[in-house]
């Protein structure tokens, strides 16, 4: 007499035991099946943004280094914190206008909103800076030194590299505020070790445009021609070596050593490291629901919503699904087009 063959259900006694696994366990393992491989120059264009971090920090970091020993007038400062946030401003409404048509009141208010903005954080500056000067006048230069460092490095491990959303909206992180703060730290702290208050003002200024605005520019150049994007990390990568060359030969190489391991040795390690990635599927798999819109005569434009058991690609025949409950609501509403 043969034995009973194992069905994979509950409600049906069988003679196995409760753990039993049945020699075909392991023939829906399914490996890397959701792995997307990267290619080595996807990952290099990629780290642009991180590259552009990197050089936005050397070229603050000069900037300070040249106002505190005096060689840099403060007032020059200003003025190309200005001509930054004019050029700035002239590319993100490039930028917006490609591809989209907006209204011209709406374009008005806007604008107008943002100039507000701007005049009122360049007079807040401008009061706050005597205050600033005097922040740190109890506190030794060493313990300034070290804070502004692990505030600098907080906000490179911070910093959102992401692209920007479809209409050249970006949505805010957490971890993207954070990093924005502990730049602004980093760079009030440093502007209180200096000597003047116009030095102050235009220290913070600078640090605005470079961690405030320049982050948000960026998202949007993230869509941008890879060209562009390959200009702009080759010049801004070249300018901060040149000026942090000028400044400390090591911190030169310090600086020119962390651009380059995330603009070519970060991404060789990360395609090295695909070969070794085994992400397992099967059966022990926890149920997936997977939401399909049928538009086929035979289903009526019914809404199938499908709890998937092992694998969810994995199609039987038809419309089944292998292990599947499929549960078909009609559509109510256009909504569910949108889906």
């Amino acid at each position: 007499m043969s034995k009973t063959t194992w069905e994979r259900v509950l409600w049906k006694e069988q003679p196995y035991p409760d753990n039993y696994v049945p020699p075909t366990f392991l023939s829906s393992l399914v490996k890397n099946s959701n792995v997307q491989p990267y290619t080595y120059w996807e990952l290099v264009i990629g780290s642009c943004a991180i590259t552009q971090h990197i050089s936005t920090i050397s070229i603050f970091l000069v900037a300070f280094i040249h106002l505190r020993h005096q060689t840099l007038d403060p007032r020059l400062l200003v003025f190309a914190s200005t001509a930054l946030f004019v050029t700035g401003f002239l590319v993100w409404e490039i930028l917006s206008s490609i591809g989209k048509k907006r209204l011209g009141t709406a374009d008005s208010d806007r604008r107008a909103r943002a100039a507000r903005a701007s005049i009122l954080v360049f007079l807040a500056l401008i009061a706050l800076a005597p205050i600033l000067r005097t922040l740190t006048d109890a506190t030794s230069s060493d313990s300034v030194w070290a804070l502004s460092a692990c505030l600098f490095i907080l906000n490179a491990a911070l910093a959102d590299y992401s692209t920007a959303h479809r209409g050249g909206r970006v949505r805010e992180r957490l971890t993207s505020v954070l990093s924005m703060n502990a730049a602004i730290s980093a760079a009030v702290v440093l502007a209180s070790r200096l000597h003047e208050d116009l030095s102050v003002f235009a220290l913070v200024l600078f640090a605005v445009q470079l961690f405030a605005l320049f982050p948000i520019l960026r998202h949007r150049l993230q869509s941008a021609p890879v060209s562009m994007r390959i200009a702009l990390t080759t010049m801004m990568s070249t300018a901060s070596v040149f000026l942090m060359g000028q400044v400390s030969r090591t911190a030169m190489l310090l600086f020119g050593a962390a651009m380059a391991s995330a603009s070519f040795v970060a991404p060789a390690v990360l395609v090295r490291a695909q070969a070794f990635k085994n992400e397992l599927h099967g059966p022990w798999d926890v149920a997936t629901p997977k939401v399909v819109v049928c538009l086929c005569s035979c289903c009526s434009g019914l809404l199938s919503f499908k709890f998937g058991i092992g694998v969810p690609d994995r199609v039987a025949s038809g419309h089944g699904y292998m292990n599947f409950l499929d549960v078909r609501v009609r559509r109510t509403s256009a909504w569910f087009l949108d889906v």
